[in-house]
């Protein structure tokens, strides 16, 4: 004797593989395909000026990708545009790609990048990337580890009006010898960006 299902075992069983079928299309898309701008017109101008080579554009666009302000958060578009401004020269692009090489995202994980750019940056005096090379010196990221270079990066960086910079600068401090510190500010002092 053949042993039958009820009928509304049936119902729900064909309903399930439907909303199953359904569902199935709502998968994320791929991170590849070009997302809609959702920013409205303010984004549109900032990605026309960027596609028509403004630096400071390339900059501004990368940002909102890599925040997801205006756009889809997209690391790998972030990081692209980052890459553009900062072979223009972008010191603020130069920091943001090599944020994206420390942390991975976008990126292939790359401490060695990340202070390749870092470096291109502080090279223009720039505050942020003086932080950021402190931090490398710090933890010994790609660089042997010391607290002396450390220390003066996050000297230039305060000097140069990274406040937050202060605080990393203390927290080494505390570490170290009063010679030790005496010779980071007197680099500090002496530091020159390399000319080429």
């Amino acid at each position: 004797m053949a042993h039958r299902l009820p009928p509304y075992y049936c119902v729900n069983l064909i309903g399930l593989l439907l909303v199953s079928f359904f569902a199935s299309g709502c998968a994320a898309p791929n991170p590849r395909v070009p997302q809609p701008l959702i920013g409205g017109p303010a984004v549109s101008e900032v990605l026309k000026r960027a596609q028509a080579g403004d630096p400071n554009a390339q900059n501004e666009l990368g940002l909102l990708y890599s925040e997801g302000q205006g756009l889809p958060q997209n690391y790998l578009e972030a990081k692209d545009w980052f890459k553009k401004a900062a072979d223009q020269g972008h010191a603020g692009a130069q920091v943001n790609l090599g944020t994206l090489y420390s942390l991975g995202r976008g990126a292939p994980y790359s401490d060695h990048m990340a202070l390749f750019w870092f470096q291109k940056a502080a090279e223009q005096r720039n505050a942020l990337a003086f932080a950021k090379l402190g931090m490398m010196y710090e933890r010994g990221r790609a660089v042997p580890q010391s607290l002396i270079e450390a220390h003066m990066w996050y000297n230039l960086s305060v000097a140069y009006g990274e406040k937050r910079a202060a605080e990393s600068r203390e927290a080494v401090a505390i570490r170290m010898t009063p010679g030790q510190i005496a010779e980071a500010e007197a680099r500090a002092k002496k530091w020159m960006p390399t000319r080429r």
